[in-house]
């Protein structure tokens, strides 16, 4: 069957439809191999033809002289819609949403991707609200794109040589306040499993008030089948949550499954907003009220707290780097100068985080949880350019102790490490365990106990120098659970060691003799003594002619060491 495009006298260009031939119920176009006018039409509309039949003449002889070219279509309609559509879900299209956020010095959740990511994949860009049951199509189109979520898999600049892809979900604040509608549950699943599939890290933007009463198109009732929550947790791979304003219920609920999370300054994160505590019967409170920034650092919720929106988004950079693996070495400061970082008096409070700084490349130490577990150090840096995980005493909490607050931060971060597969370097200046009453009290025994299950489990190389203190349990818990288990142990000069504290083993191995001396200034002076003979003995020195510990190295060869072990 033929249905015609032209008639005679008419102009085609190259390319242009001259003749339609319906096959088989398809339809075939045959066009003009050059520009051209038309002379006479051999058929009429729904003539059928045989092969080789003549269909058009047409002459191009002077056909640039009398015709100018047919305008034609820039692209077809359906692309046009199409396009269109994802027009709508634009920040350039929603101009009162995105004065919205700029009014609370806030970027939007597509410049939250834009920003972190190029070579965006979005997935379900075009989804709306599941309310079609309550709300026109054009208002849901036009107030709730992509279903509140955007999601998709992009390529994150790090620096680093390995695989720059990640898969970024950002919840969009500016509809319907973030909330986990029945579509962005179903892009979420989607998502999370492509993450498992191909083996992607996830950075998780996730501002919002958490589940959505509102969507009426779906048969169920309750919503507790979602495996939204289990998919995520089940992810192999590095999750990143970032918060930068406020995050309730389900969304903090997936926030809280995050490997490390990063918050702005301003940011609220709950598992319930007001609306669930006040209909719980439980009071009445803003926003602000519920899960402040300050709270969740010191509880050890939130490991980093930044001042912006685009600080949380380069501190994900930086996070995503870290699992990609190496980068060009860093500047590198003058490792002479750690000689001098422990005084000479071992009594004498030091600096360890200047130490870190030192040892790692210049300005690539990111400390977790740093308001939290106050005796405990925690983060990433690089040596060489290569990633690794970080623990430290400090000895200005406790004189470095470990109480139940650090047990608890050092085993959950020698986890990670081991999850990211990233080396430990662990810096022990620490005199044992906390011990008394009140430490006890705060459940020390168990969590001791697990950051000793923490050592022997982790899977990755772990490195022990002891830059002063290497006393009892809490040294062996520092070592890897014990000296020996790890890649080196060293000592620096000023490192001392014993089963125990030297005041409390004189204390407590002389103490029928102390109590014979009745002057106390006497007293004192024996324990003194005895102190000192045991610190001879107890000397990394001493130790390391034992072949107890592997050397007592120059504090400014520790790089070397780390960089050829780890």
């Amino acid at each position: 069957m033929v249905a015609l495009e032209v008639g005679e006298g008419s102009f085609v260009q190259a390319g242009d439809t001259v003749v339609v031939l319906e096959v088989m119920k398809m339809e075939h176009p045959v066009t003009a191999d050059a520009p051209g006018a038309v002379e006479k039409v051999h058929v009429r509309v729904g003539d059928s033809v045989e092969a080789g039949n003549a269909l058009i003449e047409f002459s191009t002889a002077d056909f640039a002289e009398v015709a100018s070219p047919t305008p034609k279509a820039s692209e077809p309609a359906l692309l046009r819609e199409v396009e269109d559509r994802h027009l709508l879900g634009r920040d350039e299209a929603r101009p009162d949403a995105v004065e919205s956020r700029r009014a609370r010095g806030k970027l939007t959740a597509r410049e939250y991707v834009g920003t972190l990511c190029h070579d965006f994949i979005e997935y379900g860009p075009l989804a709306v609200a599941a309310q079609r049951g309550r709300r026109g199509l054009d208002d849901l189109i036009r107030r709730t794109p992509a279903d509140g979520m955007i999601g998709g898999i992009g390529r994150i600049d790090t620096g680093t040589r390995g695989d720059d892809r990640a898969v970024v979900v950002s919840y969009d604040y500016t509809v319907l306040a973030g909330t986990q509608g029945f579509h962005n549950h179903r892009k979420k699943d989607r998502l999370f499993a492509l993450a498992a599939d191909m083996g992607l890290p996830v950075v998780l933007f996730a501002e919002g008030g958490g589940g959505r009463p509102g969507d009426v198109d779906w048969p169920g009732v309750s919503m507790l089948e979602v495996p939204a929550f289990r998919l995520f947790a089940e992810i192999p791979t590095p999750r990143i949550g970032i918060n930068t304003g406020y995050c309730f219920a389900g969304n903090a609920a997936l926030l809280g499954q995050c490997d490390v999370i990063v918050a702005t300054r301003d940011s609220n994160v709950g598992m319930g907003g007001p609306a669930m505590i006040e209909g719980g019967g439980l009071g009445s409170f803003a926003p602000d009220e519920i899960g402040p920034v300050s709270d969740q650092t010191v509880n050890g919720v939130v490991d980093i707290m930044v001042e912006d929106d685009q600080a949380a988004v380069e501190a994900a950079r930086a996070l995503v780097g870290l699992v990609r693996g190496a980068t060009s070495p860093g500047e590198v400061a003058d490792q002479g100068g750690l000689r001098a970082c422990v005084p000479d008096n071992r009594r004498r409070v030091y600096d360890m985080r200047q130490i870190i700084s030192t040892l790692v490349d210049g300005g690539t130490f990111v400390e977790l949880r740093s308001g939290c577990a106050l005796a405990a150090i925690t983060g990433f840096a690089r040596v060489e350019g290569r990633p690794l995980g970080i623990i430290a005493n400090d000895p200005h909490h406790l004189a470095g102790a470990i109480d139940h607050t650090a047990a608890v931060s050092i085993a959950r971060h020698l986890r990670l490490c081991d999850s990211w597969g990233l080396p430990v370097l662990s810096l022990c200046d620490t005199p044992g365990f906390m011990v008394g009453p009140e430490a006890e009290a705060e459940g020390l025994v168990r969590s001791a106990g697990d950051l000793f299950r923490a050592s022997a489990e982790i899977g990755v190389p772990l490195g022990t120098v002891v830059t002063r203190r290497g006393y009892g349990l809490g040294a062996m818990a520092m070592a890897g659970g014990g000296f020996g288990e790890g890649r080196f142990i060293v000592g620096w000069p000023t490192s001392e060691f014993g089963p125990m504290g030297l005041e409390g083993a004189v204390k407590l191995g002389y103490k029928r003799e102390l109590e014979a001396i009745d002057d106390a200034g006497e007293r004192e002076r024996e324990v003194e003594r005895r102190v000192e003979e045991m610190l001879a003995v107890g000397r990394g020195i001493n130790v390391a002619s034992h072949f107890e510990i592997d050397d007592v190295i120059d504090p400014a060869d520790t790089r070397r060491w780390i960089a050829t072990c780890l």
